[in-house]
């Protein structure tokens, strides 16, 4: 048995090196074609489960030293946002000048929802200022499901569309997953059908697009420098948009992952545990800097307006996070607003110009 385990943990750190070489291969940019994402295909990153229990990587890592006297380094969510722009407003300006097309999405929103229009207005404005085309329906309120699918096949058939998005969440009287099953799985560049959800899950599969959130909040974790391998990464909140989607990709780089929800017994307890928090419950300042282990990474996803008459709209947004408490325990932080937001819409922006390349064969 010993012998047993003594192969599988020589066999564990080829594997690890492999691992990483392939990433570093990976992230070459060849040409003088500027790279958008550091974040490497999922399947170069799976390796199957080889249990070493014995093994030194299992035990107990050092005591963090006290951070209570420092400031944790603060994402800049709006520079990361503009330095992948950057790149995609390069790409999209080489397949003008080569093919004499550029890419297109098309939103489809429902309703008036105050966040909604914000979120609506900001991908329509960061898409005009990397020369992406888009088009905006808007749909009232009460509009029926036909309604919001005779929207979605138009621009399913339309060759000037290669990304489209339904704005979520929708009204109630919707059936949210019909939608999204009559979305074209070849534009879905929020990533939210089923196929694509369930490639992200299955290992060995590579979905055509990752959620925007959560694929921002690992590309800001790995543009910072953060190992996410190995490390215990806790995420709060597990809905079908942030929550499940981030779970199931930090998992797939190979964090071990617990996902708290409103049913979770002693969540202060699991989450001071963590290496990686990310927070996505939408409940603003329930994580307190009690909540965070001395030195951990914390991605607040959570946005809240609250009532701030100081304001020029009269609310200002805040996170999950108590930032002022979690700002003096954690070793980097997002803020809100300007940490995960701006990076989510490049998201938006590189997927739409990875499916107008796949759509329209150009490399």
């Amino acid at each position: 048995m010993t012998r047993m385990m003594g192969l599988l943990a020589t066999a564990w750190n080829p594997l690890r090196r492999k691992l990483q070489l392939k990433t570093r291969v990976l992230h070459t940019v060849k040409g003088q074609r500027s790279q958008i994402l550091m974040s490497p295909p999922l399947v170069s990153l799976d390796l199957p489960d080889i249990w070493t229990p014995n093994s030194s990587r299992f035990s107990v890592s050092s005591v963090h030293k006290s951070f209570n006297e420092q400031t944790a380094r603060v994402l800049d969510g709006k520079m990361i946002s503009m330095e992948i722009r950057s790149s995609v407003a390069g790409e999209v300006s080489r397949m003008k000048k080569c093919i004499g097309k550029v890419p297109g999405l098309a939103v489809i929103m429902v309703g008036q929802r105050w966040d909604s229009q914000i979120y609506v207005r900001n991908k329509i404005k960061a898409c005009h200022e990397v020369g992406i085309k888009s088009f905006v329906t808007d749909l009232p309120t009460d509009c029926t499901e036909a309604e919001v699918h005779n929207a979605l096949l138009r621009f399913n058939k339309d060759p000037s569309i290669h990304g489209i998005l339904v704005q979520l969440p929708l009204p109630q009287h919707l059936d949210e997953g019909k939608v999204l099953d009559v979305l074209c799985l070849e534009k879905d560049v929020d990533g939210f059908h089923p196929l694509n959800m369930g490639n992200l899950a299955i290992i060995g599969r590579e979905p055509l697009f990752i959620p925007c959130t959560p694929k921002g909040c690992v590309e800001l974790l790995i543009r910072s420098g953060v190992e996410i391998m190995g490390k215990k990464a806790v995420v709060i909140g597990r809905s079908n948009i942030v929550g499940l989607p981030t779970s199931l990709l930090l998992q797939r780089h190979h964090a071990t992952v617990t996902v708290i929800h409103a049913f979770t017994e002693n969540p202060e307890q699991i989450t001071s545990e963590a290496d990686i928090v990310v927070s996505a419950a939408g409940v603003p300042n329930m994580v307190r800097g009690n909540w965070i282990k001395p030195g951990a990474i914390v991605i607040d996803v959570g946005t809240s307006p609250v009532e701030d008459s100081s304001c020029e709209d009269g609310y200002r947004l805040i996170g999950d996070v108590c930032y002022e408490e979690a700002v003096n325990v954690a070793s980097v932080i997002t803020p809100v607003p300007g940490g995960v937001g701006p990076v989510t819409v490049a998201m938006l922006l590189s997927n739409t110009l990875d499916s107008a390349k796949r759509l329209l064969d150009f490399t």
